[in-house]
């Protein structure tokens, strides 16, 4: 037999299969050493079969298996297939996609401990009696295994000492054995409410199980109830004997998703993602393959799961940006788990409260089924939404960060007993440092962009590359001592806080705050469990977060996202704003939202005032078209990196060049063509030129094939260079 190999080597020349004759035992998904020149490296089979084009005699024999089981499912290498062809990507970034660099670099192993249990022929009178008198923690130890049958051997040595754990074993009291020990993530389980369905929800479950070819919309209002539509359906899909996927955004969202599903279905649950240590993510996926846990819950990562036999694919706020990958390999979550949904012939269900227009406008075309939950489950009304223009503040003499409404709200909610939660999508204390003298910003030496300053470290931080500085006590252009902060951050929200409610508990949840293992557990444990208390943070705070006493939830900046140069930003201010309103009033205590902006007049605050989604899609979209955006036209963006700015530059001109000729053959379809700086200059030291591109669809795949055609014909090994469609992010 030939097996057919992709070697684990990063570089688009030999990313090719290369054929190698079989050993007996290997199976097809398995990783495998190889003869590649004048070294063995690894590779894995993809393909086994009776005959090569090439010479026998050139043909080198596949090396020792590096494991005994294949590591890729049929199923993640015809993902691979799918995923290299509509990306065009490497064959072997994908399938490092699907194994954990834990297993790759082989860090980590299987956690093995030593154990200790009493004998089989046992007697406790016989060896009792065998025992010395004054060898008390002996006989201790002895009743304590009879109650416990086994424990681990340095429990044992801890409480009854190594001495005397060993003379038991050398008598052939106790006996030895190992065992692997499962590195689980810690989770703070939930009390599991079995929760009556409405019947519109009983509706929903009943048609998304009864059309499972089909990818399933699901619009609802936040705490709508959507989390037990998919329980229920999840149950459904266990009892036929089937599996399935349940994806969130962000990591932030992941502990209490975590917590109700661990108490409803026990240890069938598995989590995936990066945020865990390496044991765990390495033990988690063990469980997965060996199907020990047969529903997964994580990050888009835990989309590439080895679990086969799905039965449902659940993606929850499908509209987030963070399900596309920004990173090589380039890829969007969506079409992998319609990859996976087609080949396992179960549904795909989508759920937002604010789902993409894309999603929304092919549910209104019939291309997905729509299902809606239009009112709370708890039949409470939405929170109010009251929009504060801070230019009449200003204009008042209010100068501050918060709103006088905001502030009688927040005192209201303190002196009631309950929380409340407050939003600002910037980390840090402020967002830059100023000369008011010369002008001067305290820049990151290898990124294009203005330091943050973070209080709590009297430091200047580069939010893209994590450089540290000092602070500015003076300008070092000119050396005035007039430094002015810029725009505020999570650190001043909470300092301005805790002066105006020394006495009440204040939280901030960002990523300065969550950077060690369990800190955004414990965060949101305390918070759930302090009264009165004020949560700040940035977006990790907008979605999913059920907590029954927030009352109050205060935007105090909703224009931040709104101003960016990106088709975008008016539909992710209306997406970032109603999820973070939907975390007031959750249970049986009404909510109120302060929404404070600088634009009270944006038509994007009337839409999110009234939670109007539907005229809100009906407006965007019309622009949309008007203007010939997405999901009317195609963007594509080649994106040149590399320290040497003359050769990043001249490879930009280069392949704007070729492209010329694409955009001559089909000029009827082109709107935009054009190349450029990148809005960010540099990053890590890495200088940035992009080609943006955007065309109708009419022949969108013609033009697409000829884009990736011209730039894979031109490398180089110093610069890295992709291709985005549609990218989530253009700066």
């Amino acid at each position: 037999m030939i097996a057919e190999v992709i070697v684990d080597i990063a570089n688009a020349e030999v990313d090719r299969i290369f054929d190698y004759v079989a050993r007996l035992d290997t199976k097809v998904g398995q990783r495998v050493k190889v003869p590649f020149g004048s070294r063995y490296i690894e590779g894995y089979v993809i393909n086994l079969k009776d005959s090569s084009e090439v010479p026998a005699e050139k043909l080198k024999e596949v090396g020792q298996s590096v494991d005994d089981y294949p590591v890729l499912l049929p199923e993640l290498l015809d993902l691979c297939k799918d995923m290299c062809k509509r990306n065009h990507l490497r064959n072997v970034d994908c399938m490092r996609l699907f194994v954990p660099s834990q297993l790759r670099s082989k860090s980590i192993k299987p956690l093995i401990i030593n154990y200790l249990k009493v004998c089989e022929d046992y007697n406790p009178d016989k060896y009792l009696e065998n025992i010395r008198a004054n060898a008390k923690k002996q006989k201790d130890m002895l009743l304590y295994l009879e109650a416990n049958l086994e424990y681990p051997q340095a429990e044992l040595n801890k409480m009854f000492g190594a001495i005397n754990v060993s003379k038991l074993i050398n008598s052939n009291v106790l006996l030895p054995f190992t065992k692997q020990k499962i590195r689980s993530p810690f989770c703070e389980e939930k009390n599991d409410k079995q929760v009556k369905l409405s019947a519109k929800q009983k509706s929903v479950v009943q048609d998304i199980l009864l059309q499972p070819e089909m990818t399933h919309l699901l619009f609802g209002v936040t705490g709508s109830g959507k989390t037990e539509v998919y329980m229920n359906v999840i149950d459904k899909v266990l009892q036929q004997g089937k599996n399935a996927i349940l994806l969130v955004p962000e990591i932030s969202l992941t502990p209490q998703v975590m917590g109700v599903f661990k108490a409803r279905f026990g240890e069938e649950v598995a989590l995936l993602h990066s945020g865990l240590s390496d044991g765990e993510r390495f033990d988690e996926w063990q469980r997965i393959r060996l199907g020990d846990a047969r529903i997964i819950i994580g990050a888009r990562s835990a989309i590439f799961a080895p679990v086969s036999n799905l039965g449902a694919i659940i993606m929850d706020e499908e509209h987030d940006p963070s399900y596309k990958s920004e990173s090589n390999p380039r890829f969007l979550t969506h079409d992998v788990a319609q990859f996976r949904a087609k080949y396992n012939h179960c549904p795909l269900i989508l759920g937002s409260a604010t789902p993409s227009l894309e999603s929304y406008n092919l549910a209104k075309q019939g291309a997905y089924i729509l299902h809606e939950l239009p009112e709370r489950a708890n039949k409470k009304e939405m929170p109010v939404i009251q929009v504060i223009d801070m230019c009449n503040e200003v204009r008042n003499g209010n100068t501050g960060m918060f709103s006088g409404q905001l502030l009688e709200d927040l005192e209201n909610c303190v002196k009631n007993n309950n929380q409340a939660m407050l939003f600002i999508n910037r980390r840090g204390f402020s967002s830059y440092m100023i000369c008011r003298e010369c002008g001067y910003v305290a820049k990151c030496e290898d990124c294009d962009v203005s330091l943050v300053y973070h209080k709590e470290d009297n430091q200047l931080k580069c939010h893209y590359c994590n450089r540290r500085y000092k602070a500015l006590d003076c300008c070092p252009k000119c050396h005035s001592q007039y430094i002015r902060m810029g725009a505020i951050g999570t650190q001043k929200v909470v300092e301005e806080l805790q002066k105006l409610f020394p006495k009440v508990k204040i939280l901030r949840l960002d990523f300065d705050t969550t950077k060690n293992k369990n800190s955004l557990t414990n965060i949101l444990s305390e918070f759930g469990k302090t009264k009165p208390s004020i949560l700040v943070g940035t977006q990790m705070i907008a979605k999913g977060h059920d907590f029954p006493d927030v009352t109050l939830v205060g935007v105090m900046n909703a224009d931040m996202s709104l101003h960016f140069s990106d088709f975008r930003s008016v539909e992710r201010t209306y997406q970032l704003v109603t999820q973070v309103a939907g975390r007031a009033g959750r249970a049986d205590k009404t909510g109120k939202v302060i929404l404070q902006t600088y634009t009270p007049k944006h038509y994007v605050y009337r839409f999110v005032a009234n939670y109007n989604y539907p005229a809100f899609f009906e407006k965007e979209i019309n622009l949309r078209q008007v203007s010939n955006f997405p999901p009317f036209a195609k963007i594509v963006r080649v994106l040149i990196t590399g320290e040497n700015d003359t050769l990043a530059h001249d490879m930009t001109g280069k392949i704007f060049d070729e492209l010329k000729t694409v955009h001559k053959d089909y000029l009827k379809d082109f709107i935009y063509f054009s190349a450029m700086k990148s809005p960010i200059t540099r990053i890590q030291n890495k200088h940035r030129y992009q080609i943006l591109l955007r065309f109708t669809l009419e022949k969108e795949q013609e033009i697409l094939d000829k884009i990736y055609q011209i730039v894979s014909n031109n490398t180089n090994p110093k610069l890295q260079i992709f291709v985005e469609t549609n990218p989530a992010n253009l700066s």
